[in-house]
């Protein structure tokens, strides 16, 4: 006979919470500041819109499609871990990438008044690759010139007499392999202009020379070499683009199928046991843990020195603590309580989900209004923390600025049933845009390092509220056991898809018209939804679809209720009857 196992609810639960809140909390300690290492690397905002838009595009496809292969081959355990497992190793592949000094960090902790991050924008660093000897010098006004080489000397070292910072600029100089040339863009752009061009003329004739006196069976083998020997004959920084695109797509491979298939599993499980619907109070300890990474690793990386060895920078620390948590989950992975429901087909649910949101003109709104948001959200996710870098912010700053958002987001439910009775599904959902817009228009305003902070409150209405109302939105048009299939699909469209296009576009938008500009127009983006968001709800038609399975439950309670009515009028006769038997027998005796 075969032996029933018995299902514990209570650790299911306890296990459940516990790997949401270290599986947020490895993501959080590096997914904010990922954009910030690539900044550090060299790309242009642009190339990094690229990067996470990629990313995300990977996330929207294969999540899905990993869910239903782990599902129809039984291989949902081994999936879970081999995707915590080889995220972590691929996270350790960015250490590999060599550091460019364009956009280097710079770190000055004996100056107060200058940040540990400095913006990369303010100070143009020209590196001369070769010593220029033969080539007369140029004419540098002497007010900006420090000293001009010799013959045996290095390249000029051009500045700005009236610039605080010298020292510390002249100090960094002498740390780099090779002699660089900084000239501050307001006041010398001229100058730089005339000395950088004459000095890199007999750079570039050499260089040509080389070029044209390479033998033609080097190149016959470059161009042989298809991609890679296109890539060889790429500039550094494309170079540095596709190598870090490359790792981005092979570790978001690894990483994707991880959420669905543990989430599946999780509430098939609990299902089983007819407890799904207590799922849903572990998502909070997922909130709960990113605050915790994010603020933790800032905090943690803004109290280490520049260098943590020679040649390595410490923003290496997010990586080792990413990959030092995926490890630590990896144990209770494979100790998970798990459920393969067979009869419960994914696709069919997917598809059944995006027939209902597109019946409901209210809900084809809620999608527009959410992947909008999710377009906002992905350009403040990739660029806030640059906006934040020009200001002077350090890590520590970024951390608590970012922990007090999820946290705001994380104390809606705590507030939502008066916001609820106060605005009602529609008007909470154009709050929570709103919301959005306005921190949009202040983070165009920041003056300081600590400056992002007071905006960040506002999470709670453009993060929890919004999606509060989503959810009250999926209730409305769900049929019974398609709830989180609905629910799934608003996520998705937002999370991903929104956030593709927002970092596609966020990136070459920042890049053309800078991050400020980038900010304000998508304030005024939302602020504009946001006005024609109640005029079009106001017009489409709201037909509100009978929830059964709550009709269903409300049907069961008024029937025990009936039966246990029944089961009290048949004991109160029977005891009536009892009485009045008691009676007449004592009259009979008497």
């Amino acid at each position: 006979m075969k032996r029933i196992k018995q299902i514990d609810i209570k650790r299911a639960l306890a296990m459940a919470g516990t790997f949401n809140f270290l599986c947020s909390c490895a993501r959080a300690c590096l997914l904010p500041f990922l954009t910030l290492y690539f900044r550090q690397l060299g790309l242009t905002p642009a190339m990094t819109g690229i990067v996470m838009g990629t990313k995300h595009f990977v996330t929207l496809v294969w999540s899905p499609a990993a869910s239903l292969l782990s599902k129809h081959y039984n291989k949902r355990r081994a999936v879970i871990c081999g995707s915590v497992m080889f995220s972590a190793a691929a996270a350790l592949l960015f250490l590999l990438i060599p550091h460019t000094d364009v956009h280097a960090w710079t770190c000055n902790a004996s100056d107060p008044h200058v940040g540990p991050t400095q913006n990369p924008s303010d100070k143009l660093l020209v590196n001369i690759t070769e010593p220029v000897t033969s080539h007369p010098k140029p004419h540098v006004s002497q007010s900006l010139v420090t000293h001009l080489p010799d013959a045996d000397t290095k390249a000029p070292v051009i500045t700005n007499e009236t610039s605080p910072h010298h020292h510390h600029h002249h100090h960094h100089n002498h740390t780099t392999d090779s002699p660089l040339l900084y000239v501050s863009q307001k006041n010398e752009s001229k100058v730089l202009e005339s000395s950088s061009s004459s000095l890199a003329t007999p750079v570039r004739n050499k260089r040509s020379e080389l070029k044209s006196e390479q033998p033609t069976g080097e190149k016959k083998d470059e161009s042989s070499l298809g991609f890679l020997g296109s890539l060889k004959a790429m500039d550094t920084q494309h170079q540095l683009f596709f190598l870090i695109l490359i790792i981005v797509c092979v570790w978001e491979v690894a990483s994707a199928p991880l959420e669905w298939n543990v989430d599946d599993g999780l509430y098939e499980y609990l299902d089983f046991a007819d407890a799904s619907d207590r799922y849903s109070s572990t998502r909070v300890w997922g909130v709960l843990g990113a605050a915790c990474g994010v603020g933790g690793t800032g905090l943690l990386v803004s109290q280490l020195t520049c260098l943590i060895a020679a040649q390595t920078s410490r923003s290496v620390v997010h990586f080792y603590c990413y990959a030092s948590l995926a490890f630590l989950v990896l144990p209770l992975a494979m100790s998970l309580p798990l459920y393969l429901n067979k009869k419960r087909d994914r696709t069919s649910g997917l598809l059944k989900a995006l027939q209902l949101v597109r019946g409901s003109p209210q809900a084809v709104l809620c999608v527009f209004t959410t992947l909008l948001v999710g377009v906002a959200n992905s350009a403040i996710d990739n660029f806030l923390l640059w906006q934040m870098q020009d200001r002077g912010s350090s890590e520590l700053h970024m951390g608590l600025s970012l922990a007090l958002a999820l946290l705001s987001q994380a104390a809606f439910p705590l507030m939502a049933g008066r916001v609820f009775r106060l605005l009602g599904p529609r008007r909470m959902l154009a709050v929570g845009a709103a919301s959005l817009g306005l921190q949009c228009f202040y983070y165009s305003f920041l003056w300081g390092a600590w400056a992002a902070l007071p905006a960040q409150v506002l999470s709670c209405f453009s993060s929890g509220a919004l999606w509060w109302a989503v959810k009250l939105q999926c209730e409305d048009i769900a049929t019974p056991g398609a709830e989180r299939s609905v629910r799934r699909v608003y996520k998705s469209l937002s999370i991903h898809l929104g956030s593709a296009l927002g970092s596609l576009a966020g990136g070459f938008v920042a890049q053309s018209i800078g991050l400020t500009w980038m900010f304000r127009g998508l304030a005024m983006v939302l602020m504009v939804w946001c006005v024609c968001l109640p005029l079009l709800q106001w017009k489409a038609p709201h037909h509100r679809r009978i929830n059964y399975s709550r009709l269903l439950a409300a049907d069961a309670s008024e029937a025990s209720d009936s039966e246990s009515e029944q089961e009290r009028d048949w004991l109160d006769k029977a005891m009536e009857n009892d009485k009045s038997n008691n009676n007449s027998g004592r009259r009979v005796n008497h």
